[in-house]
């Protein structure tokens, strides 16, 4: 089962991903524990991304959510600065003056980073998420 959806970069956007996650967990029959982190993992990857990867203007974000013999998978990309997860300093705990900063744990801690590249402008990033 596969889904693909092109979203605009911004809080509009997020809110569409999450639908279509959480709307693609049902479909696949994932239970509520594995949707919720799905949905986690999409809001968190994707909050990111908007918050803070300085996407270009009016550029779009591609997500596609993969379900097969192999598992759970999450592709995104977007136009945004390149940005490997695989190399970030250690998570030393939320960010007390602004607020968050355990997205990127969150994801880290429920989805396995399977491939990062950064091509002609564009990340891609691929998550296997844990169900």
């Amino acid at each position: 089962m596969r889904t693909r959806v092109s979203l605009p970069a911004s809080e509009a956007g997020l809110v569409l991903a999450i639908r279509v996650a959480r709307a693609f967990a049902a479909q696949c029959g994932l239970c509520a524990t594995a949707a919720d982190r799905l949905c986690v993992v999409v809001e968190e990857w994707l909050s990111n991304v908007v918050e803070h990867g300085e996407p270009a203007p009016g550029s779009r974000l591609m997500m596609r959510l993969e379900r097969d013999e192999g598992g759970l998978h999450a592709t995104f990309t977007d136009a945004g600065q390149a940005f490997d997860p695989r190399h970030t300093p250690a998570f030393e705990g939320p960010n007390t003056e602004r607020g968050g900063g355990a997205g990127l744990e969150l994801v880290r801690a429920w989805a396995e980073i399977a491939d990062y590249r950064y091509t002609r402008g564009r990340n891609r990033l691929v998550l296997r998420v844990t169900t």
